[in-house]
């Protein structure tokens, strides 16, 4: 049985951790530790972090009520950075934002999600949907129809499956991307989320 890895603290007795969403990898924020707030972290399973502006140790969400239960926590080759996957009950970010970085740093707005966000992104506009209904959604009609939900998956599988015999790559892709849409609706429709099929996933690592 291996040792427990020793955390590298630095001159002011902190270690940076990067908060991850557990179950989309999103990047949430950025913080410190100093060893009580690790401590604290590991004996509780919610993040707590050490404030350099206030010299105190805090706990995240705790006016707020956006906790962050930890999953996992992870160091770095050289012991010097922590990596924390989290379960965030709410917005990472003071502002209210989901994740602390939210600005593009060139446009210093909005910007495109990367391809590892995208499922992540499609989830949370069909919560959106699914929660204002807006009249005449094509997303709306299938939530609201497990079984055309269904006969849409099967039709898009064929399509993708005659692509690959057929096709170029980039109807390939296409096709793709329309299966997963259309699997994502009707998990949707019966509450599964994508996590959960992730987890089943893990679990079938040899």
């Amino acid at each position: 049985m291996s040792s427990p890895i020793e955390v590298e603290f630095d001159e002011a007795g902190l270690v940076p951790c990067i908060a991850q969403d557990a179950d989309t990898g999103e990047v949430l924020t950025l913080a410190y530790m100093n060893a009580e707030a690790l401590g604290l972290t590991e004996s509780t399973g919610e993040i707590h972090y050490f404030s350099r502006s206030r010299q105190e140790i805090w706990k995240k969400g705790e006016t707020s009520g956006n906790v962050q239960k930890v999953r996992q926590l992870r160091v770095d080759c050289d012991g010097d950075a922590l990596l924390a996957l989290v379960e965030p009950a709410g917005p990472a970010c003071h502002t209210g934002e989901r994740t602390c970085f939210y600005r593009g740093l060139e446009s210093g707005g909005d910007f495109e999600p990367v391809n590892g966000e995208a499922l992540a992104e499609l989830e949370r506009t069909l919560d959106a949907r699914a929660a204002e209904r807006p009249e005449g959604s094509y997303t709306v009609e299938l939530l609201e129809n497990s079984d055309l939900a269904a006969e849409k998956v099967l039709e898009e599988a064929e399509e993708v499956t005659r692509a690959v015999r057929e096709e170029s790559d980039e109807r390939v892709a296409n096709e793709a991307a329309d299966v997963l849409y259309h699997l994502t609706v009707l998990l949707k429709s019966r509450d599964v989320g994508l996590d959960r099929v992730m987890e089943v996933l893990n679990g079938r690592r040899s």
